[in-house]
C-alpha cells in the first residue's frame, strides 16, 4: 500500500488532542487528527464536569499548576470570542469541620502561589449569605471558577482546524508506529500508512498502550496505565446551589461535590473507583448510597431518593491507588530521543481547564 507523507499527525480528538491540532494547523502547518472512535470526545473529554479549574489544588511548579492557571484564561478568552457556552459562577470549597479550616487555609496558601490571588475565606455565615442552603465550618470563595460546554469547545476547536486547511479523521485506530531516521512511520489497522515529521500522542485513556507500541521507543519512557473511575449521580429537581460546592479535598479525588451544567441541572461527583478497564463506564445505582452521607455533610437538607445514576468517566491515572497524583507528563524528544514525537500521559483533570495552554506547550516542544 502506497504511503502518505504528511506534515504533522495528532492521534486523539479529545479536547487536548484537538487544541494541539488547532495549535499547530494556525502555525500553517499541514495537520491530521486520527480519532479511533466514530465521533470526537467520546471519552474523557466528555464525561467530566466541565469545570474551568482555578489552579488552586495544583503543587507550585507543576505542569498541573502552570498550565491550569494559563488554560484559564486563554479558555475564558476564547469562549468569549467564539461565543461557546460558559459561565463563571464561582465555586466554594467547604469546611464541614473546625478541624478543616486549616485546610482552606492551606489550599490558599498554595493558590497564592500558584498565582491565583482572587480566593477569599469567608466564615459560615459570609457563606451562607452566598448560599444560604449551605451547611459549614467556614469555606473559601473561588470566584474565577467556572463552567464550559465541552461538546461546543470541541466542536469549535475542529472548525478551527478544518479552517486552516487541515483534517480531522475518525474511525481511524492505529495498529503500531515504527520511528525511522527523519520520519514517523504509522501504520493505521485498515491498512493505511502514513509518514510523519510530527506525532503528538494525544490518546487520553489509550495513550500508553499506543506508545508501546511505537518501535524505537524505549519501554522505560512508557509509563504504567492505571484507571480510577467517577461515577457522577443527577439531583431530580432544581438545584439548591447557583455555584459549585466542593468539599475538601480526599485522596484520589476531589470528594463528592456538586456541580451545575449551563441548563441549570445539578449532579454530584465523581468518586473514586479503581477499576481494571477504560472501557468499564457502567454506573451502579448502588455506588449512590454512599453520596448522601458525603452530601449532607453540606446540604442536610438533602432527601432520600433524590439522586439517579448519571454517567462515569475515567481518569487516566499514572501512579496506582494510595500513592499521590502524578503530574502531567508532557515528555519530547529531549527526553526519549525521537525526534518530532511527543506524548502526553495522565492528562487528567485539569486537563479541560489546561487544553489551550497544553496545546502552546506542545507546539513549542515540537
Amino acid at each position: 500500500m502506497q504511503t502518505e507523507r504528511i506534515d504533522c499527525v495528532v492521534i486523539g480528538a479529545g479536547v487536548v488532542g484537538l487544541a494541539v491540532a488547532r495549535a499547530l494547523a494556525l502555525q500553517g502547518r499541514e495537520v491530521m487528527v486520527l480519532e479511533a472512535a466514530d465521533a470526537i470526545g467520546t471519552e474523557t473529554s466528555s464525561r467530566n464536569s466541565e469545570v474551568i479549574h482555578a489552579g488552586i489544588y495544583y503543587s507550585p511548579g507543576s505542569l498541573k499548576a502552570l498550565l491550569c492557571v494559563r488554560g484559564k484564561a486563554l479558555l475564558y478568552d476564547y469562549c468569549a470570542e467564539r461565543g461557546i457556552g460558559h459561565r463563571r459562577c464561582g465555586k466554594l470549597v467547604v469546611a464541614t469541620r473546625e478541624a478543616e479550616r486549616a485546610h482552606l487555609i492551606e489550599l490558599m496558601a498554595r493558590a497564592s502561589a500558584n498565582g491565583v490571588d482572587d480566593l477569599a475565606l469567608l466564615s459560615r455565615d459570609q457563606a451562607r449569605a452566598l448560599e444560604p442552603r449551605l451547611e459549614c465550618a467556614a469555606a473559601l470563595h473561588s470566584p474565577g471558577t467556572g463552567i464550559v460546554d465541552s461538546h461546543a469547545l470541541m466542536l469549535t476547536l475542529q472548525g478551527d482546524i478544518e479552517n486552516a486547511g487541515s483534517i480531522v479523521v475518525l474511525n481511524t485506530a492505529l495498529a503500531h508506529a515504527r520511528c525511522a531516521r527523519g520520519a514517523i512511520v504509522l501504520v493505521a489497522e485498515d491498512g493505511t500508512v502514513l509518514e510523519a515529521g510530527t506525532v503528538v500522542n494525544a490518546a487520553g485513556l489509550r495513550a500508553q498502550a499506543l506508545a508501546s507500541r511505537f518501535e524505537g521507543l524505549a519501554p522505560q519512557f512508557v509509563p504504567p496505565s492505571y484507571f480510577a473511575k467517577g461515577n457522577y449521580f443527577t439531583l431530580t429537581g432544581r438545584s439548591p446551589f447557583s455555584r459549585l460546592i466542593y468539599p475538601v479535598p480526599e485522596a484520589g479525588g476531589l470528594g463528592v461535590h456538586l456541580t451545575i451544567d449551563l441548563g441549570g441541572q445539578a449532579r454530584f461527583g465523581p468518586d473514586v473507583q479503581w477499576v481494571l478497564s477504560p472501557d468499564d463506564l457502567a454506573v451502579e445505582s448502588s455506588r449512590g448510597d454512599a453520596f448522601y452521607a458525603d452530601v449532607r455533610k453540606y446540604w442536610p437538607e438533602m432527601r432520600d431518593g433524590s439522586l439517579q445514576p448519571g454517567y462515569a468517566g475515567i481518569r487516566p491515572k499514572i501512579r496506582p491507588a494510595g500513592e499521590p497524583a502524578a503530574d502531567f507528563v508532557i515528555q519530547g524528544p529531549p527526553t526519549h530521543g525521537i525526534a518530532g514525537l511527543v506524548n502526553l500521559f495522565g492528562i487528567e483533570s485539569p486537563g479541560l481547564t489546561a487544553s489551550l495552554a497544553i496545546a502552546e506547550h506542545v507546539s513549542r516542544l515540537v
